[in-house]
């Protein structure tokens, strides 16, 4: 009795230390999202549907609910030359143990071909949307306190066009939503390091933001204007959630060679640290879940306007 009690010791050690995440499938996501069979994923184009279809398949796969047909909650706008452009956000759900919400998000289009080159965007954001579907895998697998929203938001690269309509038609009452994390560049740095943005407006969050691993170090900054630094606050899409006055949180790196550059391919990203940096995040994301409380921030008059 004592032998079988102490193998079954050993397999719930082993069970416990166990990686939550599958390093291996979210290397091969960030490799087949950010190949050339996409054509760069701009917005309104044929590679950006396969794009969105491959999150749908991966979304599916993992059980989650959906607010929209097949997940799709079509965005339309004008661009810069005045032109109609259509896309679409793929958005899915987990029902956790509340009604708020935690949005977990990433953007999915990309700057498409450009003088007959592919601009795949390995680091931006592959990467990010890589992360939200290991995201929503681990939680399919663990119900959450709070209900997890999870959204590949289109047309970020032409002006966060995806998430400004997202908290303009929200799937849920906008009170509701308690924080978003977002996620754009997590996958490329050199010198092993990922900002999180967003305690200088919300430093209550700061606590949370915590990590077993060193790999990569989570610093903070890029949020505070009077640093002279580079404010990240509006550059990505968690500035739509700002802009409602929800707290956020915003991983990503610094810009690097390849940013915005036909170069920033899978080959050249830190695969030791985006593998780091999904799971840091995730453990933040846990830690949020479990122990954040929701305030009651936000005005009327910001909601309607």
């Amino acid at each position: 009795m004592r032998k079988i009690l102490y193998l079954f010791g050993i397999l719930l050690s082993l069970n416990a230390c166990s990686p939550k995440i599958n390093n291996t499938v979210v290397l091969d996501d960030l490799k087949e999202l950010s190949s050339d069979k996409y054509e760069g994923r701009k917005t309104g184009t044929k590679g950006n549907d396969m794009a969105a279809n491959f999150i749908i398949d991966k979304f599916k796969k993992v059980g989650l609910m959906s607010y929209h047909d097949n997940y799709k909650q079509p965005i339309e706008f004008k661009n810069k030359a005045g032109e109609t452009i259509k896309g679409n956000n793929i958005v899915g759900y987990i029902k956790g143990k509340t009604d708020k919400v935690m949005v977990i998000s990433a953007h999915y289009d990309h700057l498409g071909i450009k003088d007959g080159k592919v601009f795949n965007g390995a680091d931006d954001d592959a990467s990010g949307v890589t992360a939200v579907l290991a995201y929503a895998d681990y939680f399919s697998k663990h119900q959450p306190k709070y209900t997890m929203i999870f959204v590949a938001f289109d047309a970020e690269e032409m002006g966060l066009q995806g998430s400004k309509y997202f908290v303009a038609h929200p799937p849920v009452n906008l009170k509701d939503i308690a924080i978003n994390i977002n996620m754009d560049m997590i996958a490329h740095n050199d010198k092993n390091e990922l900002y999180a943005c967003g305690t200088f407006p919300f430093p209550n969050l700061k606590p949370f933001i915590t990590s077993p691993n060193q790999k990569p170090n989570i610093l903070f900054g890029h949020d505070d204007p009077k640093t002279g630094r580079e404010d990240w606050t509006y550059q990505s899409d968690q500035g739509s959630f700002y802009a409602k006055n929800i707290p956020f949180i915003y991983f990503g790196v610094e810009d690097h060679k390849d940013y915005h550059k036909e170069t920033d391919e899978f080959q050249n990203i830190n695969q030791d640290f985006f593998v780091g940096a999904v799971n840091s995040i995730l453990e933040v994301i846990k830690n949020i879940d479990k122990n954040y409380i929701a305030p009651n921030r936000i005005r009327e008059d910001i909601i309607m306007n």
